[in-house]
């Protein structure tokens, strides 16, 4: 069997098995088996067993369970409504202070964690009945909760920047700061876009008056105080990986205990809190793990096959220029979830075809995968297939899908322009994580 006709089939048969609705883990799963059996025989399962288990005990993966799991504590403790009252008096009488409101909180949201389908979920059952009860425009409110969620996968910790610098065994501590800026970039442009909007038509938003509470008029010290408690999480996690003091694991366990002080606190903590929190965060690391030994052993059977090796050749025939590979390797994953393909599947698909082609090219992988990650985050608010789109249809189901869809694309064509201002000017990315001593 030939290199193309092993990866071509290979290919065909997992995105046939995700296109029918097969689960993840499972789809890996059939093609590894199928895999090995073809290639290996029976006596190729010793290698299976061995790489599940090497897989499953790396060390860099242990951050992934005690970030699910500070989040999730965080969300149950009640730190999320302090942070969203506490914001609420922050941003102040200006016109349209939902939307402003919306965002800003998103991108705090993402720097405790990462989960943007949960953003979604929360903002679209809290905020968003608010925002169309002040009378704001309704696909400006959704478009805004998305663009928020879409912030949160980007902005450290960030779960899918942990698998993707295993997969491509780079320094994870690296790959998490380097989200920073990036996501401080796309907040700016989102807020940019909005006060535009605004200017153009301000029947938007309410006049400052009718959006008015008591708590825009509360003092701005006391808001600030409130917030500190969480903003200190945050330092315990990524502020300790920037000083060089910690790694991601250790700075993730330290972010743990602060969430279950917090939630000590704000008088919110329960044994049952601390059981839901954990059963929770297990059930979801055990689906990833499961996935991520199974993409694993998919890349192991690429080298095996030499298609990795031949695919690299074939591309430097092609002598395509940098900026033309780099369109092409970005453009890959984003159709491909326009076609209903699970970001995450997509990661571990794509990662081990492009390590190779990553060092022909001479391309920083920093800098590289944190363009795939805005790549795989923005087709999480990409119509049709979305999950984040979801996620808010869910919260609010009132809400017709077709208007969602038209909330979002304002968003995802921001982002793109986003992605194109990183590519241009690399330092937004690599500017902290080369500034930093992380282990």
């Amino acid at each position: 069997m030939t290199w193309w006709m092993a990866l071509s089939g290979g290919i065909v048969l997992l995105f046939g098995l995700l296109l029918l609705g097969v689960p993840i883990f499972v789809a890996f799963l059939i093609l590894n088996v199928t895999g090995i059996l073809v290639l290996l025989g029976p006596s190729g399962f010793g290698m299976f067993a061995n790489s599940i288990f090497t897989t499953g005990t790396l060390n860099a993966l242990a951050a992934v369970p005690l970030f699910i799991l500070m989040g999730d504590i965080l969300f149950r403790s009640g730190a999320i409504e302090v942070l969203l009252d506490s914001m609420d008096r922050l941003v102040g009488r200006i016109r349209g202070r939902q939307y402003v409101l919306c965002i800003l909180l998103s991108a705090v949201l993402g720097a405790l964690s990462g989960a943007a389908m949960a953003v979604a979920g929360l903002l679209g059952r809290s905020l968003f009945p608010t925002m169309l009860k002040r009378g704001y425009d309704r696909h400006l409110s959704a478009g805004t909760i998305l663009a928020g969620a879409s912030l949160d996968p980007i902005i450290p910790p960030s779960v899918l920047a942990i698998l993707i610098a295993t997969i491509a065994q780079i320094s994870t501590g690296k790959l998490l700061l380097a989200g920073i800026l990036p996501g401080i970039l796309l907040t700016v442009m989102f807020l940019g876009y909005v006060f535009i909007r605004l200017a153009i038509n301000p029947a938007l938003a309410p006049d400052v008056d009718a959006d008015d509470s008591s708590k825009v008029r509360d003092s701005i010290p006391v808001a600030i105080l409130r917030m500190i408690p969480s903003l200190f999480i945050f330092f315990l996690v990524m502020g300790l990986v920037m000083l060089g003091v910690a790694t991601p694991t250790e700075a993730a366990a330290t972010g743990v205990v602060g969430s279950v002080v917090l939630a000590i606190g704000y008088r919110k903590f329960s044994w049952e809190l601390l059981r839901e929190s954990f059963t929770s965060a297990a059930s979801i690391t055990s689906l990833l793990l499961l996935v991520m030994c199974c993409a694993v052993i998919f890349s192991q059977l690429l080298t095996l096959t030499g298609a990795a090796t031949k695919l690299a050749e074939l591309v430097v025939e092609m002598k395509l220029s940098h900026w033309m590979m780099l369109a092409v390797l970005l453009a890959l994953p984003f159709l491909l979830e326009l076609m209903c393909l699970d970001s995450t599947a997509l990661m571990f698909i794509l990662i081990p075809i492009y390590q190779p082609i990553l060092k022909i090219y001479g391309f920083d992988p920093i800098w590289f995968y944190t363009l795939f990650l805005v790549v795989v985050t923005v087709g999480g608010i990409t119509p049709p297939f979305g999950y984040t789109l979801f996620a808010l249809k869910t919260a609010a189901p009132n809400v017709p899908m077709t208007d969602i869809f038209k909330a979002s694309w304002p968003f995802t064509w921001i982002i793109l322009l986003g992605l194109v201002v990183m590519a241009i000017f690399p330092d937004i990315i690599t500017f902290l994580p080369n500034l930093t001593p992380t282990r």
